[in-house]
């Protein structure tokens, strides 16, 4: 029998996937290099199609003729507010607009800094490596594409002229008055006709665009979206990114990073600290203080409520009194605050545990004195490569004109939250290995946290090998399937993992900077399952269901560290 030669040569999805994503990846350094280009010019056409082959999840129906609703959420989300009047995007290293007259603006679910220079040009400071700017370039042609449909969708002919329903929208936009009930619905009966979607889907997400000063934000949205790319169709007006040379100069040079890593040293230096056994912990900022001090801040509640239910309580907004008084207590017993002033935007706490009392929490106190209990460097979350730059620089020696310090790390754990592909929201993976995606890079070690240590605890647990991806925004079913059935035994997906593994084996089995033998402990808590749901580390927060997977975690290594 005579097999047809062609079929062996047919891609799946799975491999046309990953090709879209090193083709995006390859792109993306190319333009940076390149220092400007027009995302709807030519110049940008192997972007966008490189984004259109692969069809994120997140992304929903970019492929499709009508407008993506929860999509442009999450992008809209994560860009600054205006953007979508602005023709010109300059991406910038931290260069003094800080202490300027403009106005910083900070999207809602991103932290970064971004300055609106005049009408037409909006500056984004970009202080967290390159993984900040493919999340930002992705967004972006995402954000054009949506924009150029909606002028397809209201063009008629080649002369400029639109349709009725978006001469409506222009009108309702350019009237000077806010919208009344009644206005704001037949507007929105328009935009449905333009974005092919129906008045009842317009407006289940309406209210989530909204913002304290302007309730009508999807209106505006969609009519500037419109309008810039219908100028960029008929007048050939089209829009521009570029990057600055500063910007394009520093970049890779761990400018924020070593200035991030020095300011924690020189405060060990001064508080005498440096010499002590350190712990770093990257998680969220609140996790640890809370399992170190809640039980003798918030004593009396202690004794007749389960602790677990304190910290749900904790996680509730308008229990800010209750925070407060953890803090306070936290700050008088051996922690130091550090607020990011270096760009980074990752704040850390110091902990003395000498400091702390465990009359209230005896399980972690340990068999440690004065002069070797440990010292807990917790950092706020990094951003994909972001991790490589801050781990790396924190663990290289610490030079003054006296001496220099090699820091005495013992152990270094990551705790984060993950997609998940086996299991569902608010389980825990445990990771035996991280593989880089888009590269051939894999990270095998030994996690000090194994199965058996969460297997107790009332939660579901896997374990196995985590992938870290290039963007959240740049995954989709066909490629998550297959890292999960293939014999990479993929039981989730993050974007740091690998970043944080590729400097501590640096540090400690190439530079020696640190002990060969430090302990490295991972866990991470699911966020969803993308498999099942159709989103990628993008869901909504966590909720209740996040608490008791974080605490459990947190409690685990600190029991790690003091026992």
């Amino acid at each position: 029998m005579i097999t047809n030669p062609t079929n062996s040569l047919n891609r799946t999805r799975a491999q046309e996937s990953s090709h879209a994503i090193q083709r995006m990846y390859i792109t993306m350094r190319h333009l940076f290099s390149r220092g400007f280009y027009k995302p709807m010019g030519v110049s940008g056409s192997t972007l966008r199609q490189a984004l259109l082959s692969l069809r994120p999840e997140i992304y929903g129906t970019i492929a499709e003729e009508k407008i993506e609703l929860q999509g442009l959420l999450y992008v809209v989300d994560r860009l600054p507010i205006g953007i979508e009047q602005c023709m010109h995007i300059n991406l910038t290293s931290a260069e003094g607009f800080g202490g300027s007259h403009f106005e910083v603006i900070v999207p809602a679910k991103r932290r970064r800094n971004c300055y609106r220079i005049d009408f037409e040009q909006m500056n984004i400071e970009i202080t967290r490596g390159r993984s900040e700017i493919y999340d930002i370039l992705t967004h972006l042609t995402f954000l054009y594409i949506e924009s150029h449909k909606i002028a397809h969708q209201v063009l008629i002919g080649e002369k400029g002229k639109t349709t009725r329903d978006w001469q409506k929208l222009e009108a309702a936009i350019t009237a000077e008055k806010k919208l009344t009930k009644k206005a704001r619905e037949i507007a929105v009966s328009h935009t449905a006709n333009i974005l092919g979607r129906t008045f009842e889907e317009i407006l289940a997400v309406y209210d989530a665009f909204a913002t304290d000063k302007q309730p009508d934000h999807f209106l505006h949205l969609i009519y500037w979206l419109g309008k810039r790319a219908i100028s960029e169709i008929t007048d050939q007006d089209k829009r521009i990114i570029t990057f600055s040379p500063v910007l394009r100069e520093r970049l890779g040079h761990h400018i924020h990073g070593e200035q991030w890593a020095n300011t924690i040293k020189n405060i060990l230096v001064k508080q005498q600290l440096i010499t002590r056994p350190i712990h770093i912990i990257s998680a969220n900022l609140h996790s640890v203080m809370n399992a170190l001090y809640a039980p003798k801040a918030l004593q009396k509640l202690a004794k007749s409520t389960d602790i677990f239910t304190i910290y749900e309580q904790l996680s509730a907004s308008e229990n800010s009194a209750m925070r407060n008084k953890i803090k306070q207590l936290a700050l008088k017993e051996g922690m130091i605050y550090l607020e990011d002033k270096s760009g980074t935007n990752i704040d850390v706490q110091l902990i003395d545990t000498a400091k702390v009392d465990f009359t209230q929490n005896t399980n972690l106190s340990g068999a440690a004195t004065a002069n070797n209990a440990p010292i807990l460097i917790v950092m706020d979350y990094a951003f994909g490569e972001q991790a490589y730059e801050t781990i790396d620089e924190l663990l290289k020696p610490y030079k003054t004109k006296a001496k220099n310090y090699f820091l005495n790390v013992d152990s270094i754990s990551v705790m984060g939250k993950a997609g998940i592909l086996d299991g569902g929201k608010g389980d825990i993976m445990i990771p035996s290995a991280h593989i880089f995606e888009g590269t051939a890079d894999n990270y095998p070690f030994r996690n000090e946290l194994t199965l058996e240590d969460f297997e107790t605890k009332g939660v579901k647990v896997f374990e196995g090998t985590m992938v870290t991806v290039l963007g959240t925004s740049l995954q989709n079913k066909d490629l998550l399937k297959f890292f999960h059935d293939s014999t990479w035994n993929v039981i989730g997906l993050e974007m740091e993992g690998a970043h944080y593994q590729k400097a501590i084996q640096a540090a400690s089995k190439v530079r020696h900077s640190i002990n060969p033998n430090v302990k490295v402990r991972y866990a991470y808590y699911a966020s969803d399952n993308p498999l099942e749901t159709g989103s990628t580390l993008a869901s909504g927060g966590l909720g209740s269901s996040g608490v008791k997977p974080t605490y459990i975690i947190t409690k685990q290594i600190l029991k790690q560290i003091f026992n």
